[in-house]
């Protein structure tokens, strides 16, 4: 993509106005719209907005930013008519990278990667989400699109027309989709596409959170990515599948290996376990994260890995070659996806570095879920923080993730989770009416 090119593209599909996209330290996406007749003043970083408005960005009189089109997200936006956008980089009026830009805290974070002598971190997301149905008048409802189970099909499966075109739509904005499918919950879904290096799948899955939520509401259906929307059901995750590659050649496959993983591979799964419990607070970021995060559901609960238990923390899928992997499966789709994969990089990367041979951690075959607390005590294996609280504790004296978001993240973040964890904790929720009102 050069600015010709883009010109060229504009044109010839009467593109009629362009959104400028970037995401927010919470992980939601804004963004700034203009006429293509400001096409060139966006070419040349003019675009700009008052950052004190958004969370975790700048004070009042630090307001004024500038975004920068990242010309290889251009993308025509299907599913509205005459508009394109672009995902931007955030700067400060001086022309330095802005410190609280999400996406920046990911590419400061590869350049240590590519110091080390590693060029790409391939990630594939698994993001799960829920569709219920909307009110009459527009507002979302706890009714679930259908009362299937997995792999389900019509006519039990109510959301396989809606999952198909979400998937004809993704296909059209370059998508390659792998899988499809109804998930355990009723109206659970999950959708995948082919892996890429890690800027670019965070990209994307802002894209599809998008794309997703825009069909279901077309369609008369919320598209809810919360972990844990319903009692008794599954929750949505966003396994994140990781790998390691210089000049094609995957670094956590070795042949020789009785596993065939690579030493590489086990000091990076070292790192993340190390480091999960202060790592928690980027991948599982709200109060109702750890609500999905109990036992009685696939969904991780302890600090360990192996290459078939679904109760790990870490599983390795049996791809081996190009497609040997981890995939850390307490990830949910609200995590900020280039806060969360900063975190996680930057943990394996300790990993790899600072993990002696004799320090390396076994894995474990048995179903944790199926033995006793003073069982697993005994095998030395913790837990994950069971409370955005807990969470909040682990991530405060954390010097890795100070390290990794810089300070300004850091203390903006653990300001915001705070705050969550005080109106959450003294609320008062319909199950202590409930129980206690009439006392």
């Amino acid at each position: 993509m050069n600015k010709e090119n883009i010109k060229r593209i504009i044109k010839e599909n009467n593109i009629c106005y362009i959104r400028l996209q970037f995401t927010d330290m919470l992980g939601d996406v804004k963004a700034v719209e203009i006429p293509t007749s400001k096409i060139d003043d966006a070419f040349d970083n003019k675009i700009m907005f008052d950052g004190s408005s958004i969370e975790g960005f700048v004070r009042i009189k630090e307001a004024d930013m500038y975004l920068y089109p990242d010309l290889e997200t251009f993308l025509i936006l299907p599913f509205e008519e005459g508009v394109a956008r672009f995902i931007c980089d955030v700067y400060t009026p001086d022309g330095k990278p802005f410190i609280g830009d999400p996406r920046y805290v990911l590419k400061k974070t590869l350049k240590k990667m590519n110091e080390m002598g590693i060029e790409t971190l391939n990630i594939g997301f698994e993001p799960e989400f829920y569709l219920f149905k909307l009110k009459e008048d527009g507002t979302a409802s706890l009714a679930p699109a259908d009362k299937a189970s997995y792999f389900d099909l019509s006519p039990f499966d109510g959301g396989e027309e809606i999952r198909k075109e979400i998937v004809l739509m993704l296909e059209k904005m370059g998508f390659i989709v792998q899988t499809s499918h109804h998930e355990v919950g009723p109206g659970q879904n999950e959708i995948t596409f082919k892996y890429s290096d890690v800027l670019n799948a965070c990209d994307k899955v802002q894209t599809f959170k998008q794309v997703v939520k825009v069909i279901a509401r077309k369609r008369g259906y919320l598209a809810s990515f919360m972990p844990k929307p319903l009692f008794g059901q599954a929750g949505n995750g966003m396994h994140t599948n990781c790998s390691l590659f210089n000049k094609g050649e995957n670094l956590f496959y070795d042949e020789k290996d009785p596993m065939k993983l690579s030493l590489l591979c086990r000091k990076w799964i070292c790192g993340l376990l190390r480091h999960c419990r202060e790592l928690a607070l980027l991948t599982n970021p709200i109060t109702n994260s750890y609500k999905r995060l109990v036992s009685g559901y696939e969904a991780p609960i302890y600090a360990c890995w192996s290459d078939a238990n679904r109760s790990s923390l870490i599983r390795i899928p049996a791809a081996r070659g190009l497609s040997t992997r981890t995939e850390m499966r307490n990830v949910d789709p609200c995590a900020n996806p280039y806060l969360a994969l900063s975190g996680i990089l930057a943990c394996g990367l300790d990993g790899i570095r600072n993990t002696k041979n004799n320090d390396l951690i076994a894995p474990v075959k048995d179903n944790l879920f199926s033995l006793d607390e003073d069982t697993i005590q005994e095998m030395g294996i913790i837990h994950l923080p069971e409370t955005l609280h807990e969470a909040v504790g682990e991530f405060k004296n954390s010097k890795i993730i100070r390290e990794t978001l810089g300070d300004h993240i850091f203390s903006k973040y653990l300001e915001a989770k705070e705050k969550e964890w005080k109106e959450y904790h003294t609320s008062i929720s319909e199950y202590e009416l409930k129980k206690y009102l009439g006392r």
